[in-house]
């Protein structure tokens, strides 16, 4: 029997979740409704109460509903729905998850489908899904579906859209109810080849890719995160839940980004999950000449004198300035040398990106010369390796140096989690 957990609030949003419900019978997938909502009636009846909710969340129902604080009330039941998709799951009888709303309900189920583990089917319509979602998605594997209108009754804008939602979830639950288990990441770690965590961007994809294929070689599995923000952000998630037996970060433009307010930032603890956890680390130094911004009509006036490069439609690049880039340099060097683990920082010293390259739009040797100075002067008297290649950051060889690196680092640090090669 394949079981779709419904979670939302049923006081104002109850004919959408019935008529969900109806959609996915139809489908043949059973359903679960968990009922979310604190201050109306229920328009439809639930399986798992309001008053149930609110108690796995340590509080009586009556409690938020005397309260009146409404943030509050959305906070206590979405700790509560989160208790619950996890007993369900638990005892089997979760195999996906939809559910609908604005914000308050976006809040809600979102945060019990990212306590779920990765590979459990989870769907989110919303309408907040064409904006910014990451506080939503977080580092989970939840598929934010934008709603058109508001969720306010089916109609004929409505019910394909909510149709679309409810059949996608009943495929997705059906496969998953057959392979009979989620794929946990702990799961991941333990079974097969060790997991290397790698950082990607379009302008350093063919270094970090000649590093990928060194290290599948070796007999690592090498999962590559694009450092678009959010994949920064997954990284350090990832790396903190203890996944990977090392990280090889070769981009770091997400701190460029959070340095000089571009729009692909991973937010200030970017570079900081594998020293806190003393997971064995090669770093470099990739696309630290850029700051990414949106469509070039929508460039900060502060940022347009500057050298302004159109990487594609949705985004515009600038380049970072000598100051910026010393100032990057000590950031990456006060991060490194805090760590715990084996670190090491490869620098290319022929450039950053494809932009960077000799006579490339970005090739600036006195703003590198910034960086990498500011880098070494941080870094001494620390136990951080520091090692300079006379190579370009896209060169095969140091993609290669750079894996091989790695690979003796997790060797010396863990022999038990380095494949033989």
């Amino acid at each position: 029997m394949t079981i779709v957990v419904l979670v939302g609030t049923l006081d104002t949003k109850g004919v959408e979740y019935g008529w969900l419900r109806e959609r996915l019978r139809r489908a043949g997938v059973e359903t679960v409704l968990v009922d979310t909502g604190v201050m109306g009636e229920p328009r439809v009846p639930a399986d798992v109460t309001r008053e149930e909710v609110a108690r796995a969340a340590g509080v009586e129902l009556a409690e938020l509903r005397a309260g009146g604080d409404r943030g509050g009330a959305v906070t206590a039941m979405a700790r509560g729905a989160e208790r619950t998709v996890l007993r369900l799951h638990a005892e089997g009888r979760l195999h996906g998850v939809l559910a609908v709303g604005g914000s308050g309900g976006t809040s809600i189920a979102t945060r019990a489908m990212r306590a779920l583990p990765l590979g459990v089917p989870k769907v989110m319509v919303s309408s907040m899904a064409s904006g910014d979602v990451a506080p939503y998605v977080g580092s989970s594997d939840i598929a934010m579906m934008y709603s058109v209108v508001d969720i306010a009754g089916i109609n004929r804008v409505s019910a394909p859209v909510l149709a679309n939602a409810a059949d996608a979830v009943a495929g997705m639950a059906r496969g998953f109810a057959a392979a009979s288990r989620a794929v946990h990441p702990a799961d991941l770690g333990t079974a097969g080849r060790p997991l290397v965590a790698a950082s990607m961007a379009g302008v350093t994809t063919p270094g970090v890719d000649a590093a990928r294929e060194r290290l599948t070689g070796l007999g690592y599995e090498v999962l590559v995160f694009h450092t678009s923000g959010a994949g920064g952000r997954t990284l350090e998630s990832l790396v903190d839940q203890g996944l990977f037996a090392g990280v090889l970060d070769l981009t770091l433009s997400e701190l460029a980004d959070e340095l000089c307010g571009g729009i692909l930032t991973a937010g200030p603890d970017r570079l900081s999950a594998a020293g806190r956890r003393g997971v064995p680390q090669v770093v470099s130094l990739g696309a630290l000449d850029m700051v990414k911004f949106g469509p070039l009509a929508t460039l900060p006036e502060r940022v347009r004198y500057r050298r302004v490069k159109v990487h594609n439609p949705s985004i515009t690049v600038i380049r970072t300035t000598e100051a910026e880039c010393a100032r990057l340099g000590a950031l990456v060097a006060a991060k490194l040398r805090t760590a715990t683990g084996p670190t090491a920082v490869c620098v290319p010293l022929r450039g950053l990106s494809t932009l960077g390259a000799p006579g490339g739009a970005y090739h600036d040797p006195e703003a590198d010369g910034a960086l990498f100075g500011a880098l070494r002067a941080g870094l001494r008297g620390s136990a951080a390796e520091c090692v300079e290649y006379d190579t370009h950051i896209n060169d095969p060889a140091f993609g290669r140096a750079a894996a091989d690196r790695l690979h003796a680092m997790i060797g010396a640090h863990s022999p038990a989690l380095a494949p033989s090669g």
